[in-house]
């Protein structure tokens, strides 16, 4: 069992930038591929990144490529999630979760997930 605990969201505006953490307990972090998702008021679950379980690979959805980077510190069981550029559409609820296999895009795919945290870009 893994249990995640998403953090570091907050109201920004237009151009700002966030930083969201992701603290890991329950099992080895480092066991783990490590993905953001994100879920907008009316919409579906969206993937936003993910990362290898040593951080040697990560890969990105378009909309957030070149503004966004993650990045793990398995020696401190967490994951970020640098937000640069943010813009409006980026607001959301943000979700960190866990993957016990491989690196995957799809949400289906991850066995455990934190309770997510509000980002909200005003213009």
């Amino acid at each position: 069992q893994v249990h995640l605990v998403a953090s570091g969201g907050g109201l920004v505006q237009a151009g700002d930038s966030l930083r969201l953490s992701c603290a890991a307990s329950g099992r080895t972090f480092s066991s783990d591929a490590m993905g953001w998702f994100r879920q907008a008021p009316g919409k579906e679950r969206e993937f936003v990144a993910d990362i290898s379980r040593s951080g040697a690979r990560t890969y990105y959805a378009d909309s957030v490529k070149g503004r966004f980077t993650i990045s793990r510190d398995n020696a401190k069981n967490t994951v970020y999630l640098q937000m640069n550029g943010l813009k409006p559409e980026d607001t959301a609820v943000y979700y960190c979760a866990a993957e016990e296999a491989a690196m995957t895009s799809n949400y289906y795919e991850y066995d455990y997930w934190g309770q997510g945290t509000q980002v909200t870009v005003s213009s």
